[in-house]
């Protein structure tokens, strides 16, 4: 039976032979077995079930969370020959119906979907009369509320089980405790499963913390030793295009890719990356998700993740052709506060969230009882405005009645209005000289807004209304006055939200029923955060043993190639003459950590390590400027 899956694996994906338990997995699940299977990032979970499903007449139902991976996965089966749909968003319902049919009727293999499809009555009447031969259930973490990515609308998975009971369920992850595994075995009904879990430990990749006031000099010097590609992780969009420019400055080429771009840019931007034409991607943590590229030798966090889990699957994007590659956590003190405010003090409790949702159905004037599966549109900066309500806050707020399926809410903002300045800011003055009817609004705009001169600026026209006591309105006709003059270039769209009440008004009742949990929501938040405070702060056990140990697993053996790992082994390794040479090298001029290392041969961390060692003995000192000076 393995044979014939083998040549399966040949015949599609070129390869020879499969990797840790695929084969195990495959064999087990041809033999109508449940499966759950805990396998790390790039170790080829798809292969699991498109394998087996193509050994056997029929179609594969495939439950994915994100319309890209959906879409990755889908054009993958397609240039192979393989017939597959995927039912993504935007489709109408007679799209949704003829795609069903062809699945029906049209011999397809593979049905992805996302899980809020299961929702749909059609859908799942259509599937009931589907010839099933497997059901796999990708990203199965996100069933758990103990898991990073936790999808109430994940438990309508369980549906599936009841449609076709007989039908052998694999369910997939590269990240699941102990508890969120057992969330997975019973949320999805898994009978007499078979637990696979390969290790995940990767020997190639060395995980360092660093501590770094200067953050973009070390990623300089980060990109600068990198012999591949890269992909730096960031927390903002604006972050992204500001890093992205930061490193093209310096004769690199990137580019900067967040949720904000269009789908054709998106694709434009990945290709390029793929095919090597720009060697780094400035992103926010979802791009990579299904995105195989083997040769990527540096993962950068400039920024801390909310948790393990993340951390791990994105770092584990590094080094997947098995060459040495290294994934850089860049942090700071102002960092962890920021954590904190960004993560944790942005949580909504019971109370908030049922004041939200009151002003929400008073905001667009729905009945008590009524509202239910009407849909609008809305205006989400207005809404705050209207209220009072901090804007992060109220967003979290919505995204948890989304998540209980009191609300669908899209996932764009408002209008997005974006500037850059091109006038030179000489010119700018005197403009403001001949127009002071427009003044109030460029001077606050400049206030409010830094970087508005080196690249295009996300800005809020309501925020600025309101600190210049103008309308929205008098805002946009300021903007447009000063595009028309050539002062500023300015694109306006409309991303506003759409609200769709998925259940009847009932106020309190209707956020009582999930109350708990979103008090064990935010106990979730907050353990996940003191985890990852723990791995940066713990310096003296090896990043893989901590990470590892996280997910259940231990490690007899420190991994040797992490930053911890490499700090014992200083302690033991000397580089003969090197107090010498920077002695040397500071007879002839006082020198910063930074020029010494440009200036000398040796390695680094035993550069620094000497420092330390010179300033303890009192042969050296530092000056007034932070450099390094020879004592006398």
């Amino acid at each position: 039976m393995i044979e014939n899956a083998a040549h399966i694996l040949k015949k599609y994906w070129g390869f020879d032979s499969f990797r840790g338990s695929q084969a195990e997995i495959i064999e087990t699940v041809m033999q109508q077995q449940d499966v759950l299977a805990l396998l790390p990032t790039g170790g080829g979970k798809s292969v699991c079930y498109q394998v087996p499903a193509l050994l056997h007449e029929g179609i594969c139902i495939v439950v994915s969370p994100l319309v890209a991976l959906i879409e990755d996965q889908v054009n993958g089966l397609k240039q192979k020959g393989i017939k597959a749909i995927g039912l993504t968003g935007g489709l109408g319902f007679q799209e949704v119906l003829t795609l069903l049919d062809n699945c029906l009727y049209g011999n397809y293999r593979f049905l992805y979907l996302s899980p809020e499809r299961l929702q749909q009555e059609l859908v799942r009447e259509r599937i009931a009369g589907m010839p099933v031969n497997l059901i796999a259930i990708d990203e199965a973490h996100c069933i758990s509320q103990w898991g990073n990515d936790f999808r109430p609308a994940y438990l309508e998975c369980a549906i599936l089980r009841e449609l076709h009971p007989n039908i052998p369920v694999m369910a997939l992850t590269a990240t699941a405790t102990e508890r969120v595994r057992e969330d997975i075995i019973q949320n999805l009904g898994l009978k007499n499963e078979q637990l696979f879990k390969d290790s995940f430990l990767r020997k190639n990749i060395s995980y360092q913390v660093f501590w770094e006031e200067d953050k973009r000099y070390r990623l300089q010097m980060l990109c600068s030793e990198a012999p591949g590609s890269g992909i730096v992780y960031v927390r903002s969009r604006r972050m992204t295009e500001e890093l992205s420019q930061f490193l093209n400055k310096k004769g690199f080429t990137s580019h900067f890719f967040h949720g904000g771009l269009s789908a054709g840019e998106k694709s434009d931007k990945l290709r390029q990356w793929l095919q090597n034409k720009v060697q780094f991607m400035i992103a926010t943590n979802a791009f990579g998700m299904g995105v195989d590229k083997p040769d990527v030798s540096l993962v950068v966090h400039y920024q801390i993740p909310d948790n393990l889990e993340n951390y791990f699957q994105e770092a584990g994007r590094a080094g997947r052709d098995g060459k040495p590659a290294r994934a850089i956590l860049l942090t700071n003190k102002a960092d962890k506060a920021q954590v904190k405010k960004q993560f944790l003090n942005v949580l909504p409790g019971t109370a908030y969230i049922k004041t939200v949702y009151l002003k929400l159905n008073n905001y667009f004037q729905i009945p008590f009882g009524g509202g239910e599966h009407e849909t609008y549109p809305f205006h989400f900066d207005d809404f705050c405005e209207a209220y009072g309500f901090q804007y992060m806050l109220t967003y979290n707020a919505l995204r948890i009645l989304d998540q209980n399926s009191v609300i669908s809410l899209s996932q764009e903002f408002s209008r997005q209005t974006k500037i850059k300045v091109e006038a030179n800011k000489t010119g700018l003055f005197q403009y403001m000289e001949k127009h002071p009817d427009l003044a109030e609004v460029i001077q606050m705009l400049l206030r409010t807004y830094g970087g508005v001169f080196d690249f295009e600026t996300r800005i809020n026209p309501i925020l600025l209304g309101k600190k210049t006591g103008k309308s929205e309105q008098e805002v946009l006709a300021a903007l447009e006055k000063l595009k028309d003059d050539g002062l500023i270039t300015l694109t306006s769209q409309d991303r506003d939200l759409k609200i769709t009440f998925l259940m009847p008004r009932e106020d309190d009742r209707a956020i009582n029923r999930f109350a708990k949990e979103v008090e064990s929501y935010h106990k979730i938040k907050v353990e996940n955060v003191s985890h990852m405070l723990n791995y940066l702060n713990k310096d003296t056990v090896c990043r893989s043993k901590q990470l590892l140990q996280y997910f259940g697993e231990k490690l007899k053996k420190d991994c040797g190639v992490c930053d911890v790992c490499l700090k014992k082994a200083d302690r033991a390794t000397t580089s003969p003459g090197l107090p010498e040479r920077i002695l040397g090298q500071l007879q002839r001029a006082a020198s910063s950590s930074r020029r010494l290392i440009r200036l000398l041969p040796d390695e680094e961390h035993l550069i620094l390590q000497t420092l330390r060692e010179l300033l303890e003995e009192g042969k050296i000192g530092i000056n007034h400027k932070n450099e390094y000076i020879l004592n006398k």
